[in-house]
């Protein structure tokens, strides 16, 4: 196991749960960070699963050239066609954007058929992000607050009976997985554009914890049962993940720079924004390894191809 402890004396780290969560203070994300620095971040990310920075003056190249620190970018997103020009990287969380793309009528079908909002980012993918850095340009006055659930509590809180069946299962995830499992049609989007099996229960390869990897959002069913053991089983284990006492919730501040373990934490955008209220967020995702169960066995590719990364543009050297 890696040592998860982070000197006080490099960061100002503030818990935010016992669980879940870190401020970090006395950073310029702007800045350029040596060496130990990163090092000290990419630690106390392993630890609180999801660090929080506040009053950041950066626009899309400081987001781009700090996610760079830590390994290579992907594409903005599989849906999104149109990152912002000349920023490939950058995926804009924008209602409004979604509505030009999907329609109004597709992005309310895509909310109403939404049981939770809770997932890890592109698990379809055989290579998910294995972090995600989110930016924020633009908040609502009111609302607007994302959560964050730690997956390894969610695993270490299921009786041991339950844990080692989970340790034996896969699972599929595809877009479409909520409306797969509610035998409804896509609402948007292919649902086969990126399809992957991957263990319910993924060690990480950093520290070699266990976590719950199934999501509301992607997970449509399990490999190997029948359709109620896999709705029972699910049902269970979505309940699992997104119980109170594993959580975070973070209010939005224009400048606020979120960082996340994909690995090893899902999220919750918010359900409490008015459609008409502006808020404008912006995602880079870091390309991750391909998941591996406890057994070993790594996850397989059914549909679509492995993310890659993003050549750096100029101002990256």
């Amino acid at each position: 196991m890696t040592d998860l402890r982070v000197s006080p004396t490099t960061l100002q780290v503030r818990p935010i749960t016992s669980r879940i969560g870190a401020e970090i203070d006395g950073i310029d994300l702007a800045a350029p960070l040596d060496d130990a620095t990163i090092a000290d971040i990419r630690q106390a990310l392993l630890q609180h699963r999801v660090l929080f920075f506040r009053d950041q003056k950066i626009g899309h190249q400081e987001q781009i050239a700090f996610g760079r620190r830590f390994g290579e970018l992907t594409y903005a997103h599989p849906h999104d066609a149109h990152p912002p020009e000349g920023y490939p990287e950058i995926y804009t969380v924008d209602r409004q954007r979604q509505v030009e793309q999907y329609g109004a009528r597709g992005v309310e079908q895509r909310d109403a058929s939404t049981v939770s909002g809770f997932h890890s980012d592109v698990t379809p993918a055989i290579n998910p992000p294995f972090a995600s850095i989110l930016r924020a340009e633009v908040v609502p006055a009111v609302g607007g607050d994302t959560i964050w659930t730690n997956l390894v509590a969610a695993y270490e809180g299921l009786s041991s009976p339950v844990r080692d069946l989970a340790d034996t299962l896969w699972a599929e995830h595809t877009y479409g997985a909520t409306q797969a499992r509610n035998r409804q049609a896509p609402s948007f989007g292919r649902s086969d554009l990126l399809v992957s099996h991957h263990p319910v229960v993924r060690v990480h390869p950093e520290t070699g914890e266990r976590a719950l990897y199934v999501n509301p959002n992607f997970t449509s069913h399990i490999i190997g049962v029948n359709r109620r053991e896999s709705e029972q089983l699910l049902e269970l284990f979505f309940e699992q993940l997104t119980r109170p006492e594993y959580t975070v919730r973070f209010r939005w501040e224009p400048g606020s720079v979120a960082f996340w373990d994909n690995r090893t934490t899902a999220h919750q955008p918010p359900r409490d924004v008015a459609d008409d209220e502006p808020r404008t967020l912006h995602r880079v995702t870091l390309i991750g390894d391909v998941p591996v169960g406890p057994d070993g066995r790594q996850s397989e590719l059914i549909a679509g191809a492995p993310f890659r990364s993003i050549a750096p543009l100029p101002f990256d050297n």
